[in-house]
């Protein structure tokens, strides 16, 4: 499989930093998704991830399906991760395809990304860029709701889903479109580190929003800091699907690559070491999500 879209390298930061900038972030729940208790804990043993995910119905939970927005004071709106497509709730095969049949989805069109930031007074079309902490279909789904951001991916992670399909978890016709393409290459020699994590990018050149290599869950994974009023602020995404995961390194059901994903895990809880301040949302954590506050700042 391959996609038509050709991405352009990150080579600058994009436009709109402004020195000293600190940010507003707001928590959007886009959608809940069931998934078996083992979703977080592999079961150990020979098979453990197939006796993980046939576990009775009856045991499973609701994960919730996020996304962010990112007030810049300059840069204007910016998301993180899209949530799923505004399609979903009526007719889930037109973004998920064949396997939305197996997914337990729940979602109203109200949460879609799109109608909570109408709600918000933001026009979608008014947001420049979008990061994408993976493409797995949860993600990246509504991708095509923002056709004039620039959306920023790791360079492997588009070369992974490029040649994936569903089994990957990706689902190339989300992504694939001719849109302002960024792809980071966590290798170039000008790529820094910052506070634990070994490879970093300053995205507007100001320091208010970092993306950090976190691979593991796929290939190319990346988290995002972003500098509030007085402190810091880590997105996770699924390089942790909740805050346990931090402490107990725990593997969850389904992971690309076991040893990245601790080396990633390495690199969160040494930052946090570093910066015990710091605000940390986990990717899918029910229980999490309903403490979280309103708005950042």
């Amino acid at each position: 499989m391959s996609v038509a879209t050709e991405p352009k390298p990150y080579v600058h930061p994009l436009p709109g930093g402004q020195e000293g900038a600190t940010v507003r972030v707001r928590p959007l729940l886009a959608a809940e998704i069931m998934a078996p208790p083992a979703w977080f804990r592999r079961p150990p043993g020979f098979a453990g991830s197939l006796r993980g995910l046939l576990s009775r119905r009856s045991t499973w939970v609701a994960l919730p399906i996020p996304a962010f927005l990112i007030d810049h004071p300059s840069a204007g709106p910016i998301l993180v991760d899209t949530g799923l497509h505004a399609s979903v709730p009526g007719n889930p095969a037109d973004s998920l395809g064949p396997t939305a049949r197996l997914l337990d989805i729940r979602m109203v069109p109200e949460q879609a990304v799109p109608a909570q930031l109408e709600a918000l007074g933001v026009d979608p079309d008014d947001v420049r860029a979008v990061v994408m902490t993976h493409l797995h279909y949860d993600h990246a789904s509504g991708v095509s709701q923002f056709p004039q951001a620039t959306f920023v991916v790791a360079r492997p992670e588009w070369e992974a889903a490029a040649k994936g399909g569903a089994r990957g978890g990706y689902r190339p016709r989300q992504f694939d479109h001719a849109f302002d393409w960024r792809t980071v290459d966590y290798e170039d020699a000008d790529v820094t580190s910052f506070a634990g994590f070994a490879r970093s990018v300053d995205l507007f050149g100001d320091g208010s929003v970092r993306l950090v290599s976190t691979p593991g869950h796929t290939v190319g994974h990346q988290s995002v800091i972003v500098r509030l009023h007085d402190r810091e602020l880590l997105l996770t995404g699924d390089a942790a699907y909740r805050r346990e995961t931090i402490r107990t390194r725990e593997l969850p059901l389904l992971v690309t690559d076991e040893h990245l994903y601790q080396r990633s895990l390495g690199e969160i809880a040494r930052y946090l070491e570093q910066t015990p301040s710091a605000v940390v949302i986990c990717g899918h954590d029910p229980s999490e999500w309903e403490n979280l506050d309103e708005v950042y700042s």
